[in-house]
């Protein structure tokens, strides 16, 4: 017996809506009309406090980028030159002998295992970097994995091939030794330790059997973006942005947490909303697709069309759209009360997040006078939303903890 080829058709078809970022934009927009006629469950909209928030975003974005024509790309290699030390060059002279092909995959095995354990660290641990200072959340996430990634714990031969991350290493990846890189004690701990161990288990499991992603000998991580070599100089050295993204995400959607499937297909970052359905945000994904922009743009490719991906539904974000008093909770529980990640509060929360991020970069464009091309959404994240959501958050709560409380395992937020 066959399966019923309109039911397959439907199927695909609500597949690549649910795994692209038109897909993500969509159904967040459609949560975005259902807030401002006051038709969801958590939260409503004022449209009044845009033009505030744009202009906080626009005031932190001068004063962290004075010359606002030369804003940087929104990326984890941000994170690497914390406390003024450029620790992307050091890194860079460190790889300066290997081949073209595996600088390459090194700057990207680096910039996809940090991101893939930068999922919320808490309001308690930090991370003192030998010989410098402490460093808490993102920025110490970030700082960990870079050490750990350089010292070669990501590599199964860490002497002789230390800037590489292969199966067998990631394989070997045990809670109890990335909790000892990471400096996790009773007294500091991590949100979702063991969900980040997990991930990269299932990751080194992914590049060891998927060889049409991560092939030659021996498998690595960084594989995942060589083909996008050739493909990019087949158009004249362009790539679009939307094609990192999908083998980001063609990868990381088998690695995630047991969540929503349609088929047999796994979808990653997308969770059922009680009343509107199937809402698809993605964020570690494009944050992923963000910070491989740069290893491609030293090998001469020029990634182009990023305004295709969507804002980053985290917590940063969202915070700011909370405290700058755009998205307006409907019931005191929704700041009170700690929920999980499915819940149709976050879902809510993310859904709106993505569609404000839209409607700040247009308010920030026609105040700075810039294009769509000059000043791209990963430049307002980057001066920007995240950086606002920030301040406030400083402002309002101890150790700048988001105004809604979400039980992560470490994979998401």
């Amino acid at each position: 017996m066959t399966d019923n080829p309109i039911d397959s058709r439907g199927a695909e078809s609500e597949f690549r809506q649910l795994t692209s970022p038109a897909g993500i934009r969509e159904r967040c927009e459609a949560l975005y009309a259902l807030g401002t006629a006051g038709k969801l469950a958590h939260f409503t909209i004022d449209e009044t406090r845009l033009q505030p928030i744009a202009d906080l975003v626009i005031g932190v974005t001068r004063e962290a980028y004075p010359d606002v024509a030369r804003i940087p790309y929104h990326s984890r290699w941000r994170h690497f030159a914390v406390g003024g030390v450029d620790r992307t060059a050091k890194f860079e002279a460190s790889i300066a002998d290997l081949s073209p092909e595996d600088r390459l995959a090194a700057r990207a095995e680096l910039a996809i295992t940090s991101v893939l354990l930068d999922a919320g660290a808490g309001e308690r641990w930090s991370f003192r970097e030998p010989g410098g200072g402490g460093y808490a959340r993102s920025e110490g996430l970030a700082l960990a994995s870079y050490h750990l990634f350089v010292a070669g714990g990501f590599s199964s031969d860490p002497t002789g091939a230390p800037f590489r991350a292969d199966a067998a290493a990631l394989e070997r990846m045990s809670t109890d030794r990335l909790g000892k890189a990471f400096q996790v004690t009773p007294e500091n701990p991590l949100v979702g330790l063991p969900g980040r161990a997990a991930v990269l288990r299932r990751l080194g499991e992914l590049v060891r059997t998927r060889h049409d992603l991560f092939g030659g000998d021996p498998p690595r991580l960084g594989r995942l973006v060589t083909p996008l070599v050739a493909e990019a100089a087949a158009a004249g050295g362009r790539l679009p942005a939307r094609a990192v993204f999908a083998r980001v995400l063609e990868a990381y959607r088998a690695i995630a947490p047991g969540r929503l499937t349609v088929g047999d297909k796994p979808l990653g970052d997308v969770f059922q909303h009680s009343e509107h359905g199937k809402v698809p945000f993605h964020k570690l994904s494009q944050w992923l697709t963000y910070s491989l922009v740069e290893p491609l743009l030293a090998e001469g490719i020029e990634v182009v069309d990023l305004d295709e991906l969507t804002g980053l539904a985290e917590y940063r974000n969202g915070g700011l759209f909370v405290d700058g008093g755009a998205i307006v909770p409907k019931q005191p529980g929704v700041l009170k009360e700690t929920h999980d990640v499915g819940s149709d509060v976050v879902i809510e929360w993310r859904a709106l997040t993505v569609a404000l991020l839209d409607r700040v970069a247009e308010r920030m464009r026609t105040e700075l006078g810039l294009s769509r091309e000059a000043l791209p959404l990963a430049k307002v994240l980057e001066g920007g939303t995240w950086r606002a959501g920030r301040k406030l958050a400083k402002e309002r709560r101890p150790a700048a903890a988001p105004p809604i409380r979400v039980r992560s395992d470490g994979t998401v937020f």
